[in-house]
């Protein structure tokens, strides 16, 4: 299900504010958090109702409770602090999970068609459209802004009316599963690769933050705070690029061996940019190290489709994607914190650092499997749960 163009499950919502900025941005920053914090709680819930209900139903229903949200919040905008921050939160708690459930669907489609192969390279150009929407999200929001303060939600709640829903209907088709026979339960979902494929996406969206605290307070440094966004821009437009290079990786590159590959090479790139925002420039470094974000969350969600059962598969991608908006909140506290006292080389040590605990982890993962296919489930599954679609139109798309 698409969703708004500044609504990112592994992006942060709103930098960390700049030392001695005003109360109103503070606020913001604050309420920022809480709907990263509401969208990480609320996205296993709504994974969770999909593999119950199925994604139609559970896609207009989210689609519809998140244009009450944003109406709420127009109407909050009007009143007290409070009433902005719990409805803000709400957004988030009813935002439709739009990538995860998305690459379920991919996951489905390649599935019905015994191509299983073609899933990565699907993943690929997924995240590179999710990275360009990002991209011009906040640029299509600045120019609403400043033509109405409420004009970038009034668009937000347009989006949701006129492709979310309409695409949770047409495309997004009820499924049902083979039910299990007498006592038998549902299929077991491994909790804790599925913890080590959690905790490497809050790792991700902690280096997010960090990096987004880092080019504020820089544009902030030079005096020109407008350049933050441009500079933030080069990440995804990078990050765009090496995703849509994914999709030519060899088959004999093992998923194992991709993960802890790229694992490495954003910790080099984190590097580069620690290193190169000191001694180069800080956007230059950003731009290279921008090529290493996307392959290796493109590994983390093809890794995650391989270790969950069909009939839990929307519950498991949604509980990777929360980890995202918890590290982002995460990292702005802490590079924000930093940042305070340390300015730029503040908030890219936290950066570098969670990008090595990200290699520890990767490495950790990969020694304790020894290619058991438990913790790193490397190859594709022979049979999967039928799952039967109600309608035959998912099959007919090319």
């Amino acid at each position: 299900m698409p969703g708004p163009p500044a609504v990112r499950d592994l992006s942060p919502h709103h930098a960390h504010p700049a030392p001695g900025s005003d109360p109103q941005l503070r606020f913001a920053g604050l309420a920022g958090a809480a709907q990263s914090i509401a969208i990480a709680i609320g996205g296993p819930l709504v994974g969770a109702m999909t593999d119950r209900y199925g994604h139609r139903s559970v896609g207009v229903a989210a689609a519809i409770a998140n244009f009450a949200a944003w109406a709420a919040l127009l109407g909050a905008s009007h009143g007290s602090r409070a009433g902005m921050f719990a409805t803000a939160a709400l957004v988030g708690l009813t935002q439709p999970q739009v990538g995860p459930l998305v690459r379920v669907l991919w996951s489905r489609l390649v599935q019905s068609r015994n191509e299983h192969h073609l899933l990565s390279p699907a993943l690929s150009y997924e995240a590179s459209a999710d990275e360009l929407s990002f991209v011009a999200g906040p640029a299509f929001v600045g120019l609403l802004a400043s033509v109405s303060p409420l004009a970038p939600a009034v668009a937000t709640m347009a989006l949701l009316a006129a492709s979310t829903l309409p695409f949770a209907l047409v495309y997004a088709h009820r499924t049902t599963h083979e039910q299990p026979s007498g006592r038998q339960e549902r299929p077991y979902l491994p909790r804790r690769p599925l913890a080590v494929m959690f905790l490497a996406m809050v790792a991700m969206g902690a280096i997010f933050g960090a990096v987004q605290t880092a080019v504020t307070v820089y544009a902030g440094t030079i005096d020109k705070p407008g350049a933050a966004g441009l500079v933030y821009a080069e990440f995804g437009i990078g990050s765009a690029l090496a995703g849509a290079a994914c999709a030519w990786l060899p088959q004999k590159f093992s998923l194992r061996a991709r993960y802890v590959s790229f694992a490495a090479i954003l910790c080099a790139g984190m590097v580069i940019l620690f290193i190169g925002g000191q001694l180069v420039s800080l956007p230059a470094a950003v731009a290279l190290a921008s090529f290493t974000v996307a392959p290796y969350m493109i590994s983390l969600y093809a890794l995650t489709e391989r270790l969950a059962p069909a009939e839990r598969e929307a519950g498991a991608m949604t509980i990777l994607c929360a980890g995202g908006p918890l590290g982002t909140a995460a990292g702005q506290a802490l590079s924000g914190s930093l940042a305070d006292t340390h300015g730029v080389d503040g908030a890219l040590l936290v950066a570098l650092i969670v990008a090595a605990a990200a290699l520890l982890i990767a490495l950790t993962a990969f020694l304790a499997d020894r290619q058991r296919n438990i913790w790193i489930i490397d190859t594709a599954p022979v049979t999967r749960p039928v799952v039967q679609e109600r309608s035959e139109h998912a099959q007919n798309i090319h």
